[in-house]
């Protein structure tokens, strides 16, 4: 089958695992292109394959996944539509690449479409890492995320997000059914190295039930 269209990415399988290893999505922030989030991914999961899609809005010059009408402040209506287009993405990545279940990893911009994702299109994710978060969207009709996972990592004196913004994505996820980790650390708009630790020891705990294959 040819190669998913739709975004420029980059696909680097499984340099341990045959067959339909785990697959890691990972999504830029603002700025950001399908190389940014590569090295992380081995610190996460080496056994991991890795898909890494660059973000098809520009906002003077820097792909993004959606559009913001100002900082903080979302274009629905295209973040309906972005998300609808990335999970069209997964579906035909799942059969040209033969994945197996996939976990997204965002960071700030990155986060908040793999949000969308969750919160839209349900069951397209098996689980997901949102680093520095906020709401995207609240959905119509609340999704059923019974069983899907999710761990949010976010700075206490993060200058971009509030607290409470975090706070209510995290609820929001958890009042669709999906199981919630929040970790915060005291640092901003940025991924640590703890963070990175934080977010690898969560994903082996929960290797188990990140299971469910990404839905055609």
């Amino acid at each position: 089958m040819n190669a998913p269209t739709g975004y420029v990415h980059r696909f680097v399988p499984s340099a341990t695992t045959s067959g339909a290893p785990r697959t890691l999505l990972l999504l830029h922030g603002t700025g950001g292109d399908e190389n940014d989030l590569l090295p992380l991914g081995p610190l996460l999961d080496r056994d991991a394959a890795l898909l890494s899609p660059r973000g098809n809005v520009l906002e003077n010059g820097m792909p993004r996944f959606f559009r913001r009408i100002r900082e903080g402040v979302f274009d629905r209506a295209d973040v309906v539509r972005r998300a609808g287009e990335l999970s069209t993405f997964l579906n035909e990545a799942r059969q040209a690449y033969r994945l197996g279940p996939v976990v997204a990893v965002g960071f700030s911009n990155g986060a908040n479409i793999a949000g969308a994702v969750l919160l839209l299109h349900p069951g397209v994710l098996a689980g997901a890492m949102l680093l520095s978060p906020m709401v995207p969207l609240e959905p119509d009709t609340p999704p059923r995320l019974t069983g899907t996972q999710v761990w949010i990592a976010a700075g206490r004196a993060d200058p971009l997000v509030a607290t409470a913004e975090v706070e209510r994505l995290a609820s929001l996820l958890a009042g669709s059914g999906a199981e919630v980790t929040l970790e915060w650390h005291p640092g901003g708009h940025a991924i640590s190295p703890a963070v990175v630790t934080q977010g690898r020891e969560w994903l082996a705990a929960h290797a188990a039930k990140l299971s469910n294959p990404l839905r055609s």
